[in-house]
């Protein structure tokens, strides 16, 4: 397990709110809506209330070269450590709410006026109760992205979520040389340092996902989210993130889905 998704150490303000949440009172609170609510507890699970996690990161700088694609790997790096240390402090409230799990999470970004290489990771979501052996095999809380209907039909479907999965490459895209650009002038044709440069990035940060998913034994990923940022890098650095919930089956499907069609009457 890396060293930033242990257990994390909570502030005196966050340890006494969840203990008095612990204690029933005062009343939970959820970012679920009203249906997913509903759903969540006829599902078997009772909300305990919403948790959260923080970071707030200085991104390094690391050198490139002008005409190479290449990853970033010190950014790369310092992505997944603030997301992770986000993460694992979401899951430390959730465990001191002696939750099983953690769902409709959200994790938010944003950069502060303070630094343009400052940048603050929320972790966000609602802890759950109802079934410890959708626990991860160190004991903490599962995480999952889906929305309460989405964690339902999974349960109803002999599926279960075993955590969130994410993968992310900083990558440094080549610049074009002025001859490149002369070539391309007036034309329509495709840039193929830009699209060989674009696939290896996506195609890494995918590859991370999937070996998340099978580090927690997991069957496959659901809910896949791929987005491009450029954040304070510039022009030619992007960090692809993909994000999902990893889940796996638990028991045979008893309820098939079997979709049907409804014509409406018309007189």
């Amino acid at each position: 397990m890396p060293e930033s998704q242990q257990p994390q150490p909570l502030p005196d303000s966050a340890r006494s709110r969840l203990a008095a949440a612990s204690q029933g009172r005062p009343c939970f609170t959820s970012d679920l809506s009203v249906n997913e609510f509903v759903l969540t507890t006829q599902a078997g699970f009772e909300p305990l209330g919403l948790v959260m996690g923080t970071c707030i990161y200085h991104i390094g700088t690391q050198p490139t070269r002008w005409k190479v694609s290449q990853e970033l790997s010190v950014l790369t790096q310092a992505m997944y450590n603030a997301r992770e240390l986000a993460m694992a402090r979401m899951e430390s409230e959730a465990d001191a709410l002696g939750a099983d799990g953690v769902i409709g999470v959200e994790i938010r970004s944003r950069q502060y006026a303070l630094s343009s290489d400052v940048m603050e990771f929320v972790a966000v979501g609602t802890a759950i109760r109802g079934d410890p052996a959708l626990r991860t095999p160190a004991g903490r809380p599962f995480t999952s992205h889906l929305s309460g209907q989405d964690f339902w039909t999974l349960i109803q479907h002999g599926w279960a979520p075993r955590a969130m999965v994410l993968g992310t490459c900083v990558y440094h895209v080549a610049h074009l040389s002025f001859r490149q650009v002369l070539q391309n002038a007036g034309q329509n044709t495709e840039l193929d340092t830009y699209t060989q440069a674009v696939y290896d990035a996506r195609e890494i940060a995918m590859s991370r996902l999937q070996y998340e998913c099978q580090q927690v034994g997991a069957d496959g990923v659901v809910g896949v989210s791929v987005s491009e940022d450029d954040w304070i890098w510039g022009e030619h650095a992007v960090e692809f993130f993909c994000m999902g919930t990893a889940v796996s089956r638990f028991q045979p499907d008893v309820r098939p889905v079997n979709p049907t069609m409804t014509m409406p009457l018309t007189d």
